[in-house]
């Protein structure tokens, strides 16, 4: 019982020890997007500017709309999707790392399966501006929130991959 006890502290602290570095990582990807990305702010406020009403036709119905909210024009916003871009491989290359440290110490299984998730999630989202946001058209803009849905259910996907795998 008491070698028990000794290896949930072992465990407890080194994941205590990664997860301090994910976010000494985060914030460290953030400290560069800014740092590559000077005017980055006046892009941030800009943008949220610039969101407006728009109405898409509902495709069941000829006469049925949805008023969703969207960048009045979002070609004028690359260089803050690029950032995001710039984000999000940052934190999918943060989740590699993490996820070398987790197998390395022999991390819980629903540690490393959280990881895997996240790193799907994150080279995903990278993936999604590259193809659709940075086209600067509406329809991508909308396409891309529909994308992003899928991706979070892919990163779902993976983790339970990892647990199947694992047991």
């Amino acid at each position: 019982m008491n070698q028990n006890r000794t290896d949930r502290v072992y465990e407890r602290h080194h994941d205590g020890l990664i997860t301090a570095l994910a976010f000494g990582g985060f914030l460290v990807i953030i400290g560069l997007v800014f740092a590559l990305n000077p005017n980055l702010w006046n892009q941030i406020t800009t943008f949220l500017n610039s969101i407006t009403d728009k109405t898409v036709p509902f495709q069941g119905s000829s006469s049925s709309n949805i008023v969703l909210p969207a960048p009045e024009n979002p070609a004028a916003h690359n260089a803050l999707y690029s950032a995001i871009m710039q984000f999000d491989i940052g934190f999918g290359i943060l989740q590699v790392i993490i996820l070398a440290l987790r197998l390395n110490r022999h991390s819980r299984l629903g540690r490393i399966a959280e990881t895997v998730g996240n790193m799907v999630f994150w080279f995903g989202a990278a993936a999604l501006v590259n193809i659709f946001l940075l086209t600067g058209t509406l329809s991508g803009w909308f396409e891309y929130w529909a994308a992003l849905i899928v991706v979070v259910g892919v990163s779902v996907v993976a983790r339970a991959i990892v647990y199947f795998t694992k047991r």
